[in-house]
C-alpha cells in the first residue's frame, strides 16, 4: 500500500510538471463582462488553455474571468477566487455589477472564475436536446428515460462532429485551470472559494497545487472522492430526519403526529401508481392531461428543501398524503416546462459520467431503494448510468477518489436539511484536514453559508485561520 501510494503521488506530480513544460497559459481581453465602479481596479478576460493538457498543440478553450480589487488592495496577496458549483453552472453570469464597498472586497481582491464548458466560456457544452425531451415525454405521455437517453446520445454526436475531447472536460482539467490563472495573474497564492461540486474541484486544487492555497471555505461542499450515487438516497432520508424530529420537538399541531411514519407508508404504498393532472402549460390557453408519478411528488418536498421553505415541508407533506396534490404537481410541472436554462449539460454529463458514474457500484446503488422503500425509484440526479452509456467518456484517474490530505486551514459549512451534500460528507473533509473546522447550522439546506444569527464566521476565521471558533448561536454547532 505504501509504495501504490507513492507511485500514485508521483504520477500525478509528473503530470503536473510535464503540463507546465509544454504550453504557456494566454490570457485574452473579455470586456464588457462585468460593470464596476470605475475607482475599482478591474481585469475581465478568458484563460486560454489547451482542451487536453496531455495534447497541448491540440484544440484550446476559452474560460472567462474577472479580476477586481480596490486600488490599495494587494495585486499578488489576499486574492479569493470563487467557482460556483454544478457542475455545469456559468459563475461570471450571475455577477452583473460590482461595487466598490462590495462584501466580495471585504477580504481583498477578488476573481471570479468559470468552469471550462459552461455559458460564456468556449467551447459551450449545452444540450438544449434533453430539455426539449423532457418537455415531449410529459405533452405525449411517452416514456422520458428513452428521449432522454436519445437527445444525450444526438446532444454528444454533435459534439463529437467538431472535434470536442469531451473526456478534457472533468475535475482534474478544472483544476489545472485554476492553477493557470493563479500564475497567469501572478498571485502568490489563493484563498478558494467552492460551493456544492466546486467544493470538491477546490480540494482538488489544493491536492495537486497545495502551493497555490492559503486558505479554503467550502460552502456545502461535494469531495469528489465520495461515491455520491451510493449515497444519494440515505441523503435524502437522513435531511428528512430532520425534518421530522423538528416536528416533534417544535410543533404541537396534532395533525403532524406520526408525521414520519404516514410519510413513509403514504410513499411506499404509492410506489409505481399513476396519476393525472390537467395542466395548463405557462403561456399557453391549452389544457392537458399529464400522467405524473410518486417521483413528482417527492420533488415537491425535496425542492423545498432548502433554508428558505424547510418550515414548509410538515404541511406540504399532509396535503400529498391526504390527496390534495394539484397545487404542487403545478409547481413541479412549470419547473420541468420552463427548463433550467443557466446549466450547460454536456459539461455535468462529462464530470459526473467521468468522476462519479465510473467509479460507481450499482449493486450499492440499487440497494438504498431496497431499505427506503418510500423513497424507492427515485431519480436524484439528472446524470445516471444510461446517459453515461449514451456520453462515453473515460473515468478520471484513480487519484481523483482518494481523500485529500492536508494542513492548508479550511472552514467548512453544512446545513443540517441539505439532501445533497449531508455534514457526513464535511466530516469526511474534516477528518483529513487538521486545520480545518466546521459548521453545521440548524434548519439550513444547500450552500447555508458562513453567517448565523448575525455573526459572520468568515471574518472571524480570517483573523486567525488557526484559531478555534466558538459558536455564538443555539443554531450552530462547530466541530
Amino acid at each position: 500500500m505504501k509504495t501504490f501510494l507513492i507511485i500514485l503521488f508521483g504520477a500525478a506530480f509528473l503530470n503536473q510538471k510535464a503540463y507546465s513544460q509544454k504550453y504557456k497559459p494566454v490570457l485574452e481581453p473579455y470586456p464588457g463582462l462585468v460593470k464596476a465602479d470605475p475607482r475599482l481596479v478591474l481585469k475581465t478576460g478568458y484563460l486560454v488553455v489547451p482542451e487536453n493538457r496531455s495534447k497541448p498543440a491540440g484544440r484550446k478553450v476559452k474560460i472567462p474571468f474577472l479580476f477586481v480589487r480596490r486600488p490599495d488592495q494587494d495585486a499578488r496577496k489576499n486574492i479569493s477566487l470563487y467557482t460556483t458549483g454544478g457542475p455545469g453552472y456559468s459563475t461570471t453570469r450571475n455577477i452583473d455589477s460590482i461595487g466598490y464597498d462590495s462584501r466580495w472586497l471585504a477580504y481583498g481582491g477578488f476573481i471570479a472564475f468559470d468552469q471550462r464548458g459552461t455559458k460564456r466560456a468556449q467551447p459551450c457544452l449545452d444540450c438544449t436536446e434533453v430539455a426539449a425531451a423532457i418537455k415531449c415525454s410529459y405533452r405525449e405521455g411517452k416514456n422520458k428515460d428513452s428521449l432522454v437517453s436519445q437527445a444525450v446520445t444526438d446532444c454528444r454526436n454533435r459534439f463529437a462532429k467538431q472535434g470536442v475531447d469531451l473526456s478534457a472536460f472533468n475535475t482534474i482539467e478544472s483544476a489545472e485551470d485554476i492553477n493557470d490563472l493563479r500564475l497567469a495573474l501572478n498571485v502568490d497564492s489563493l484563498n478558494l472559494v467552492g460551493i456544492s461540486y466546486s467544493g470538491g474541484l477546490m480540494l482538488t486544487m489544493v491536492r495537486n497545487h497545495p502551493e497555490g492555497v492559503r486558505a479554503l471555505l467550502l460552502n456545502s461542499p461535494l469531495p469528489g472522492y465520495v461515491n455520491f450515487e451510493e449515497h444519494a438516497l440515505f441523503n435524502i432520508n437522513e435531511a428528512l430526519e430532520q425534518v421530522f424530529h423538528n416536528c416533534e420537538t417544535d410543533s404541537s399541531d396534532t395533525k403532524y403526529k406520526d408525521l414520519r411514519m404516514k410519510f413513509h407508508q403514504y410513499f411506499s404504498s404509492i410506489t409505481g401508481k399513476k396519476f393525472t393532472i390537467a395542466y395548463q402549460e405557462k403561456g399557453s390557453d391549452k389544457t392537458a392531461n399529464l400522467t405524473y408519478s410518486k417521483n413528482e411528488l417527492l420533488d415537491a418536498i425535496i425542492g423545498r428543501m432548502n433554508s428558505r421553505q424547510v418550515s414548509t415541508i410538515p404541511a406540504v407533506a399532509i396535503d400529498l398524503i391526504e390527496g390534495r396534490h394539484d397545487k404542487y404537481i403545478q409547481e413541479v410541472f412549470d419547473g420541468y416546462f420552463a427548463g433550467n436554462l443557466s446549466v450547460s449539460l454536456g459539461m455535468r454529463y462529462s464530470v459526473y459520467c467521468s468522476e462519479q458514474i465510473s467509479y460507481d457500484d450499482p449493486t450499492l446503488e440499487a440497494q438504498q431503494h431496497l431499505v427506503l422503500p418510500w423513497l424507492a425509484g427515485y431519480p436524484f440526479n439528472d446524470v445516471n448510468h444510461v446517459i453515461c452509456n449514451c456520453w462515453k467518456v473515460k473515468a478520471e484517474p484513480a487519484i481523483a477518489k482518494q481523500p485529500v490530505y492536508s494542513t492548508v486551514p479550511a472552514l467548512i459549512s453544512a446545513g443540517d436539511v441539505d439532501p445533497d451534500c449531508r455534514p457526513f460528507y464535511n466530516r469526511l473533509i474534516k477528518r483529513y484536514m487538521p486545520n480545518s473546522q466546521l459548521l453545521i447550522i440548524h434548519n439550513r439546506g444547500h450552500a447555508p453559508g458562513f453567517s448565523v444569527d448575525g455573526t459572520d464566521y468568515v471574518k472571524l476565521f480570517f483573523e486567525n485561520p488557526y484559531r478555534k471558533l466558538t459558536s455564538q448561536s443555539k443554531n450552530l454547532i462547530i466541530e
